[in-house]
């Protein structure tokens, strides 16, 4: 029988069962945050500035005003103890594990090692991450350039790279490169 059958089988006679509850999963949450403030957000982190910026591709500084930025406007994504009385995330965890997301472009649960977030929190945090990023941060900065933004731009690029047009190709292959590997 071939592979592909017997997966489609076994889909079949798991989908057609009753769903029962999974059992809860000691995330040891507390040790989490801690670990994560000495890795990052302590005094002497175990890792320093350039690697801070090398993981979340933005300075320590800037991460921790969005997060106050997040805290101030929506209560998720302070500290609380969920209904059972079970601790809940912190803004450090939730703000690490979305910013670990948008960098790495990795999936929902591919953190689940280091921060021990489910697969669902980890996704409502992005979710509500860009939804708030998006109303904070929209007129200022997600602003549509007008003619002289682009010029200015044009001009910086140039100065900077030696050739202007920069907008319209990511990747800059309407460029002619002489080094080209595949013209060769």
């Amino acid at each position: 029988m071939p592979a592909a059958q017997m997966i489609m089988e076994e889909e079949e006679e798991t989908t057609s069962q009753p769903r029962t509850r999974q059992a809860a999963i000691n995330r040891d949450r507390k040790g989490v945050h801690a670990r994560l403030v000495v890795d990052y957000f302590a005094n002497g982190p175990v890792y320093m500035t350039a690697m801070f910026r090398r993981q979340f591709r933005m300075s320590r500084w800037l991460f921790l005003r969005i997060a106050d930025d997040l805290v101030r406007s929506d209560p998720f994504f302070t500290f609380r103890y969920n209904a059972r009385g079970q601790r809940g995330f912190t803004t450090l965890e939730k703000c690490t594990t979305v910013i670990r997301q948008l960098v790495y472009g990795t999936t929902h649960d591919s953190l689940d090692e280091y921060l021990r977030m489910s697969k669902r929190t980890t996704r409502e945090c992005l979710y509500k991450f860009c939804e708030w990023v998006v109303k904070l941060y929209s007129k200022k900065y997600l602003w549509k350039p007008n003619r002289n933004d682009v010029q200015k731009l044009y001009q910086a690029y140039e100065e900077r790279h030696g050739f202007q047009v920069m907008l319209g190709s990511i990747d800059c292959m309407h460029l002619p490169w002489q080094n080209c590997p595949t013209a060769w």
